[in-house]
């Protein structure tokens, strides 16, 4: 129950390493926008009006051959959040067919993964982190668009 309350608080930080389709801008940026049930299909997410305040912050690490290799950090944790708002702005994850992004460089399902978690020990308030590497297909793709020594975590 309290890091269900931590993570409401936004007290836990929650980073992605993802590969998008397109060239994301260079600076860190941020998209904020709200999500809820797409309203033409019940099993997506969109950008709505009416939907959860959620915010996510971006940082290309590199661009190559219209893909984009960036992490992303989470202040919210909205279904389908990192999906949504990259494919809002044009820029869907590879083989994320959902939300319209096309296989590429070997990837068969959506080109995204939890690399690292921290957060405060309710119960000893002892900071942990959490970190896990990629896992060896999107490892090989984001070698191909970043290198070897741009791996979020080795």
């Amino acid at each position: 129950t309290a890091l269900t309350r931590a993570i409401a608080a936004r007290e836990v930080r929650r980073e992605y390493a993802a590969l998008a389709h397109g060239t994301l801008p260079a600076t860190p940026f941020s998209i904020e926008a709200p999500i809820g049930r797409d309203p033409v299909s019940r099993v997506r997410m969109a950008v709505v009006g009416s939907g959860k305040p959620a915010r996510t912050d971006i940082t290309r690490i590199v661009a190559k051959a219209q893909i984009s290799a960036v992490l992303c950090r989470l202040h919210s944790g909205r279904t389908h959040q990192i999906r949504v708002h990259l494919a809002s702005r044009g820029h869907p994850l590879l083989a994320d067919a959902l939300y319209g992004g096309a296989p590429a460089l070997g990837m068969t399902r959506q080109a995204l993964h939890a690399s690292r978690l921290g957060f405060v020990h309710p119960s000893n308030g002892q900071t942990l982190q959490f970190e896990a590497a990629l896992p060896a297909d999107l490892q090989a793709a984001w070698q191909e668009v970043a290198g070897a020594s741009a791996l979020p975590l080795q």
